[in-house]
């Protein structure tokens, strides 16, 4: 397989991490080993590679036919074989392994600009994965602030002033939208997270759990609609109605309180188990992680090798997202 037949369509990053469309179970092989695309993909390139200047070598008489893969290499010592730095030499016209031109290509591989384009991928996604680590880092924590505010809600009694149930329905819807408020774009179709499982579905979650109509429905009452609060279908914000709340208090006030407390218990279910070890959000975190590590670890071996690629110039979101992360970790 060539250079150019692995990445004929660009570097496919997604599969370092099994896909932002998929978020794999912890513990899987997408999940434990997900840079396994990665170093395939390398070790291809360096087998076409040597493949390439093996024959080219053999074919200008500058390796015997019966030389083997350590004399190549120059392991072995003996007569008519030459080190692998004098095969770069010879098929790429340049001197040594650190064959990176001037204009980034390292021009000892088979296809420089396949490579190099591979690099540009690398460099571009190094920067989105940080970026998108910082997003998902603070999706984590708005996630676990709407939890405690699902349990503040649950503590309301049927001794609780109606004032006090409005005032305490608000601030959960307030704090709902102030999450949406801060996402919602990013979660839309061209939006930083719009491919990314994790975030998807934790919208989705707390979204159905305000909408389902099942929460208090031993009592007759059909869900949060029935207390006034409901998802706007557009904006996707919550909104209360307090006129439709005040009147199930005074209709069924025992009722009223049981669906809230039904629909607390599970929104705050709900959001901790998007935020819980081994699932969505803190396994993509954990994929992430081990992909930046890896990048930065090895990004000079890596340039090095494919040569420098195109430097990433992230704007908008992914910049801010990126200045944080840095922050973060202290990066200047």
């Amino acid at each position: 397989m060539s250079v150019n037949g692995i990445n004929g369509n660009g570097f496919d990053i997604s599969k370092l991490l099994g896909g932002k469309a998929t978020a794999p179970a912890a513990g899987s092989a997408e999940a434990t080993d997900f840079l396994s695309s990665l170093k395939l993909q390398i070790a291809n390139v360096e087998s076409q590679t040597v493949g390439l200047l093996v024959s080219s070598a053999q074919a200008s008489g500058k390796v015997s036919g019966a030389a083997n893969f350590a004399d190549i290499l120059g392991a072995g010592k003996t007569a008519g074989t030459s080190s692998l730095d004098a095969l770069l030499g010879s098929a790429a016209g340049v001197g040594g392994t650190n064959g990176v031109s001037a204009a980034g290509r390292n021009l000892a591989l088979f296809d420089p600009e396949s490579a190099y384009r591979m690099m540009t991928d690398i460099n571009r996604f190094a920067v989105n994965f940080k970026a998108e680590a910082s997003e998902m880092s603070d999706m984590k924590s708005y996630v676990a602030t709407l939890q405690q505010e699902a349990v503040k809600l649950g503590s309301t009694a049927e001794s609780t002033s109606n004032d006090e149930i409005r005032g305490r329905l608000q601030a959960f819807a307030n704090a709902y939208n102030g999450w949406m408020q801060r996402f919602g774009s990013e979660l839309q179709d061209g939006g930083m997270l719009a491919g990314t499982q994790a975030a998807k579905v934790s919208q989705y979650e707390l979204e159905q759990s305000i909408a389902n109509p099942f929460n208090g429905a031993m009592n007759g009452v059909h869900g949060m609609a029935d207390l006034g609060l409901s998802i706007d279908p557009v904006t996707k914000l919550a909104t209360v109605d307090n006129a439709r709340l005040d009147g199930m208090l005074a209709g069924n006030k025992t009722a009223a309180i049981g669906a809230l407390h039904e629909f607390t218990t599970n929104f705050a279910k709900s959001a901790e188990l998007l935020n819980s070890a081994g699932n969505f959000i803190t396994n993509r975190l954990d994929n992430l992680t081990r992909a930046i590590s890896y990048i930065d670890s090895n990004m000079t071996s890596l340039q090095a090798e494919f040569g420098l690629g195109d430097p990433a110039t992230p704007t908008g979101q992914v910049a801010k997202a990126l200045a944080n992360y840095n922050a973060a970790h202290g990066i200047g």
